[in-house]
């Protein structure tokens, strides 16, 4: 018998998935940005990927207060949630600071460096990964 998803369990649900498009969305904005000739089309993308950056960080803390409480306060775990959270804390403290990096520079539409879109690279693998291993979970029950 599948038993009924608590509250907490739909809410973590629903508040990972923005953090994740987010960021993703992000690192798409940055590498265009890298593509383009025109000055202004790359400041517009750079713009966006520093906006949807910092939202993403943003709402990436209900996601992780949400999954503490469906974990029951388990940092770690076993199986299937430690794959999980091996994941989603590494992605969560890089996704902070990429963010926090791209507000506190100084000019937000300055072209990203090759250090930023190496850690934006190894943050979408880890956003991707957590999300694999979060299904994994739900797959399993």
């Amino acid at each position: 018998m599948i038993e009924e998803p608590t509250i907490w369990s739909k809410l973590h649900g629903a508040s990972t998935h923005f953090p994740i498009a987010l960021m993703l969305v992000s690192a798409l904005c940055d590498c265009l940005s890298l593509a383009l000739e025109s000055e202004e089309q790359q400041r517009t993308l750079r713009s966006t990927a520093t906006i949807t950056i910092t939202l993403g960080a943003l709402g990436s803390y209900a996601a992780v207060a949400t999954g503490l409480i469906v974990a029951r306060g388990h940092l770690w775990g076993h199986g299937t949630l430690l794959r999980h959270h091996q994941f989603v804390w590494p992605a969560f403290v890089l996704m902070t600071g990429l963010a926090t990096w791209r507000v506190f520079r100084r000019s937000v539409g300055a072209r990203p460096t090759a250090v930023y879109l190496v850690l934006m690279l190894i943050t979408a693998v880890l956003i991707a990964g957590a999300g694999y291993w979060g299904g994994e979970m739900l797959e399993r029950g």
